[in-house]
């Protein structure tokens, strides 16, 4: 009896060892690119009727204010310039662009473990922005971000294993010059994550400094265009119906230097787009589908991601309301006609009113990010960190977004229905020759960390462990592990040979 102690308590240890180290990513519960599509609040019929209404919308109405250049581009290709100035756009021309139009896009990182493939109902999580300010939990109050908040927050991002890209969430504030700005947020964003970036620019004549960067960073233009890994986020549209004349001529530049664009529209339900969900709805699939007619115009076949992003107002006050549960009824119909479309989109969820990260928050962010994805959005903007309506941004926000994500990934994942998993063998076993219960099963140790996600942060232990153990407090305990994050080297950092090249080019406001 005493030589079979030891054995079993190696088992066990080796048991604990196997269910504690890290899994392969294709045994992993939750990962990017899971599929989503369960949830459909847009029938057949209504994604039809907004199709068509967004196609009147275009033929009949048009987008005013395009720049000459993109008149050209539009006209060549069968777009009609009306004497009030508006383009407007025949059914046919339309149906040509998203005929040209990816239906798979992949989103490279620095690192291609970290490549997004984009299409059907694959789903992924990321930040976006662009706030103001930066949310203190310690003194509960608001300060102007600055470009060190920035590279912190693709510090931790990169760290996030429920964070699958990071587009800029804030604006470098402490930089006042706006060239300097663009060229230095694209620096602190891809110094401090190797995941895919997405970017903005202030200005057309910012672009061609910035892809000059991006081929140092990548060592060279080959190596960027293989695989670019910052993407455009272009607000190409001033809802209503207008076209952004200086961001349609920064996309035409992205275009032509290989750079991904997210076509985004941005309306305010009830203020900038129709009150009613499917009328904003509407409005928003039209501006985006007049941007794809754009870049094929330009270019057919460039990867261009289906950017449907229309807010919701709250009609008492006219302010935006980013938590409510309107806007994730939008998003996620928002989803439904990107795959109508068959092409990649993305949109906005799990942004929050509430001004820090308390109960309100984990309401809205979680009601949102978990519809977005059981519609199946390929591309989940604004997921975490974001409070007072894309007003500020939040570290700790960021890192307790990262259980959020983990388990609404969960959700999306869905219920595994298989011989081995309706179980009749293991209940017929344990209940008539085993011990009653399953917690020892090899079932239950084998699926232990394959079937089950478990929060980094959240606290699931018992009131008596709690006051053992100290009464652990979430957003302290989320300010500890930003702390250790940040403190070590930036795991994106550039090789000293880039580095060089990159700051002596380029005026780095960043110190390492």
């Amino acid at each position: 009896m005493k030589s079979e102690t030891p054995r079993r308590a190696g088992g066990r240890n080796a048991r604990r060892q196997t269910r504690s180290a890290p899994l392969a990513e294709h045994l992993r519960p939750v990962r990017a690119g899971l599929e989503g599509g369960q949830y459909r609040p847009l029938t057949q019929e209504g994604m039809e009727r907004i199709h068509q209404a967004a196609l009147d919308a275009l033929e009949q109405i048009g987008l005013s204010e395009a720049p000459q250049s993109g008149i050209d581009y539009m006209t060549a290709a069968g777009a009609i310039l009306g004497e009030d100035g508006r383009l407007r756009f025949p059914r046919s021309l339309v149906e040509d662009a998203l005929a040209s139009a990816n239906r798979e896009i992949t989103l490279h990182g620095r690192d291609p473990k970290h490549d997004l493939s984009l299409g059907g109902t694959r789903v992924h999580y990321g930040t976006a922005g662009a706030a103001v300010h930066m949310v203190n939990v310690d003194g509960k109050n608001y300060r102007d971000s600055t470009l060190q908040d920035l590279h912190d927050a693709a510090r931790i991002a990169d760290r996030l294993d429920n964070i699958h890209f990071l587009q800029r969430p804030m604006v470098a504030r402490d930089i006042l010059d706006n060239r300097e700005m663009d060229l230095n947020t694209i620096y602190a964003c891809c110094s401090g994550t190797k995941k895919h970036v997405g970017t903005s620019f202030t200005e057309p004549s910012f672009v061609k400094d910035a892809i000059e960067m991006l081929h140092i960073m990548a060592g060279g233009e080959d190596k960027w265009r293989e695989r670019p890994f910052v993407s455009n986020s272009n607000c190409f549209v001033v809802p209503p119906m207008k076209f952004a004349t200086e961001s349609c001529e920064v996309m035409e530049q992205c275009i032509k230097a290989g750079m991904p664009v997210l076509l985004l529209s941005a309306g305010q339900a009830g203020a900038t787009a129709p009150a009613p969900i499917a009328g904003a709805i509407v409005q928003a699939v039209a501006e985006c589908l007049a941007g794809l007619v754009y870049v094929h115009s330009i270019k057919p076949g460039h990867p261009a991601i289906f950017g449907t992003w229309p807010f919701v107002s709250d009609l008492r006050t006219g302010a935006m309301s980013g938590g409510s549960g309107e806007q994730a009824l939008l998003t996620a119909g928002c989803a439904q006609m990107h795959q109508f479309y068959g092409i990649p989109g993305g949109a906005a969820a799990g942004i929050a009113d509430a001004k820090l990260p308390d109960m309100q928050a984990g309401w809205e962010q979680m009601n949102s990010n978990l519809m977005a994805g059981l519609t199946g959005l390929n591309m989940v903007y604004e997921s975490v960190g974001m409070h007072a309506s894309l007003l500020g941004f939040c570290h700790e926000s960021l890192i307790l977004g990262d259980d959020i994500i983990g388990q609404a990934l969960r959700c999306v994942k869905g219920i595994d229905v298989t011989e081995d998993s309706v179980s009749l063998e293991v209940i017929r076993e344990t209940c008539l020759t085993g011990p009653g219960h399953y917690l020892g099963s090899d079932q239950t140790l084998k699926l232990m960390q394959t079937e089950y996600i478990y929060p980094a942060l959240g606290d699931r232990s018992s009131p008596k462990e709690w006051v053992e153990n100290g009464k652990p407090d979430l957003l302290a305990n989320a300010t500890q592990r930003k702390e250790a994050i940040l403190s070590e080297p930036s795991n994106a950092r550039f090789d000293p040979e880039t580095e060089t090249a990159l700051r002596s080019a380029f005026n780095i406001h960043l110190n390492h």
